[in-house]
């Protein structure tokens, strides 16, 4: 019997390890593994009941990742790399799922992870430099380490509408769908958002639904996915290459391998333009557009030829002038919000069943016991899907209480703004680390590829202070502060602060508007952290 299921059978359970490693996506099992390997007594606590992270809820219809399947995989196990198939050229949800729990069972991961357990607070004890951890189900454990591999989209949001709990038919969060489905067949389904969530699902809701309703408050920017089955020969040339090709994306902007672009959009003639549009439209990759010129990101004028370029798309795609027109987004910048990749999302809005309702026009008043009310009408449903987001980067993070020295609370420390030095640590909270954290690449990658090297930067790190005597690790508040100054300054030289975006913080009411990930490029900043290592951990002070 192992630990996980003596603490399912007794209300408290105080144990000591080394690290306690908080979630159990691909970060929290690759922190496991290599923990594991390097000797340490380490455990994995998910609320979920089973791996996987944000694969295990984001169960909606059409789920899909966004990075090509044969990029969105781990490199540290050359035999995994090559033993493991992929159908398709972006993944579902459920093939990604499969691959989780491929990891786990090759590994033997699960004896070390508990499930169905919330993390509900961790204090750092300043006498003996250690973390008291405590979880849902009554455990305290003592650790010297705390690893937060929590995801930067796993803390979902409601809409502010008033009357959420008044609607008497079976209403469902995108991140929340139950594991069974949902049969929408005959049903009058109404959608709330058009973010990612709702781009991917609705395509799919809409084949078999009586009616579906889509209430729209800003319009994205989104490209056909292209998906298909991956050819076996395809994959084989992949497999070949892969240690090259891996090394490349560990070194390039958005940890994909793509042609460096070294012109302007401003620069070349508008056909000329078009066409790399064209080619990048046609390959199904946002980084073949993204990544079209070398000022897509950074000037609004290079921005807004392929705005323009997407908006004509739109109004080619779908038939009615007025619904078109509503779906080209004008309020903000190519990729500034999260902009998707789709299967047929236009053309939904040329079936007879399907109705687009502009909030910028009629805004929703309140959810009824029946359905939706708007300021120009109300309107029955039977589904009422909510397609709104999530407190990203910093949400999964602040909902566990974290005390750091002489009682400092993350929550304000973070009340104007996260503040890490490189995504990794934070000054006042010692031998606490976060994967993917605010201030590093994280969302602006192949998440894949940031997981891997903050695992392995982080699991380094803990070897080396073990292996010099060495209790604690604290970021030092001067290199915190200058690495936040960089990641804004860098921030700012981008268009991304001209949108209301996730990015920014700004879909959450309340919530500082900063941005919240690092644009430096992930080559860049694996260099920098690599320098910090070698370094003696330079802005962290050690402590024996």
């Amino acid at each position: 019997m192992f630990w996980g299921e003596v603490m399912t059978q007794t209300k408290t359970h105080t144990a000591k390890l080394d690290v306690v490693v908080v979630g159990a996506g691909f970060a929290g099992m690759y922190l496991l593994h290599r923990l594991r390997g390097l000797g340490f007594n380490a455990r994995v606590f998910d609320a979920a009941s089973g791996v996987g992270g944000t694969w295990y809820w984001n169960r909606y219809p059409g789920a899909r990742c966004d990075v090509r399947s044969l990029d969105y995989s781990f490199s540290f196990d050359k035999e995994l790399e090559q033993e493991w198939e992929w159908t398709e050229k972006f993944a579902t949800q459920p093939e990604i799922l499969r691959y989780a729990n491929h990891v786990a069972d090759r590994y033997n991961l699960w004896p070390d992870m508990q499930f169905n357990t919330r993390i509900e607070g961790q204090t750092f004890d300043d006498a003996t430099e250690r973390w008291t951890v405590t979880t849902s189900a009554g455990d305290v454990i003592d650790a010297q380490h705390v690893v937060l591999a929590v995801g930067t989209l796993s803390a979902p949001k409601l809409p502010e509408i008033k009357g959420i709990d008044s609607f008497k038919g079976a209403w469902f969060q995108t991140q929340k769908f139950p594991k069974e489905g949902v049969n929408f067949l005959g049903k009058r389904v109404a959608v709330i958002g058009t973010g990612s969530s709702a781009i991917q699902s609705i395509p799919e809701i809409a084949k078999t639904c009586k009616q579906l309703t889509i209430f729209q408050r800003t319009p994205n920017f989104s490209f056909p996915a292209g998906n298909r089955p991956l050819a076996r020969d395809e994959v084989d040339d992949m497999k070949k290459v892969y240690p090259a090709y891996r090394q490349t994306a560990r070194q390039s902007f958005f940890g994909q391998p793509a042609e460096e672009p070294t012109q302007s959009a401003l620069e070349v003639s508008a056909e000329e333009r078009n066409a790399r549009y064209q080619k990048g439209w046609d390959a199904g990759q946002l980084v073949g557009i993204l990544g079209a010129f070398t000022d897509i990101l950074f000037d609004k004028d290079a921005n807004d030829t392929v705005a323009e370029f997407v908006r004509a798309k739109i109004r080619e795609i779908v038939k009615d002038p007025v619904t078109a027109e509503a779906l080209c987004p004008y309020n903000h910048p190519v990729g500034t919000k999260r902009p998707c990749l789709d299967t047929g999302y236009y053309n939904v809005f040329n079936m007879p069943h399907v109705r687009l309702v502009d909030l910028k026009k009629t805004d929703i008043t309140e959810i009824t016991a029946t359905g939706i009310k708007t300021t120009a009408e109300s309107m029955d449903f039977d589904v009422i899907i909510y397609a709104t987001g999530f407190d990203a980067m910093t949400g999964s993070i602040l909902k566990i209480d974290v005390t750091g020295r002489n009682g400092l609370k993350l929550g304000d420390v973070w009340k104007d703004g996260p503040s890490t030095y490189l995504g990794l640590g934070v000054h006042g909270f010692p031998n606490m680390f976060t994967v993917t954290g605010p201030q590093s690449p994280s969302v602006l990658s192949n998440m894949m590829v940031s997981i891997e090297q903050h695992v392995d930067w982080i699991t380094d790190c803990i070897t080396a202070l073990r292996d010099k005597g060495f209790k604690s690790i604290e970021a030092t508040d001067k290199a915190q502060k200058d690495w936040v100054e960089h990641t804004y300054e860098i921030g700012q030289t981008t268009l991304y602060p001209l949108a209301d975006s996730w990015y920014m913080g700004a879909n959450v009411p309340g919530k500082p508007r900063v941005f919240l990930p690092y644009i430096g490029g992930v080559g860049p900043y694996r260099e920098k952290c690599d320098e910090v290592a070698k370094n003696n951990y330079e802005g962290f002070a050690l402590a024996k």
